[in-house]
């Protein structure tokens, strides 16, 4: 995991602790890690539905 660190209050930081370990995450920095990547991605401006059908096409799954 890289060195960078993220102050969190103490009581949101029990409640990631919990819901990491009933998760089955392996540590509270991979559960951190994927939520605010999944948060991150759904910020993101979505592929123009035209680029991905040229992507799909040559991909061969369109024709």
């Amino acid at each position: 995991m890289a060195g960078t660190k993220v102050k969190l209050e103490k009581e949101l930081y029990q409640r990631v602790k919990e819901f990491s370990n009933k998760a089955g995450y392996s540590s509270i920095d991979e559960f951190v890690s994927h939520v605010l990547e999944e948060a991150v991605g759904s910020l993101e401006p979505a592929e123009d539905e035209e680029v991905v059908k040229q992507r799909l096409q040559g991909l061969g799954y369109l024709k």
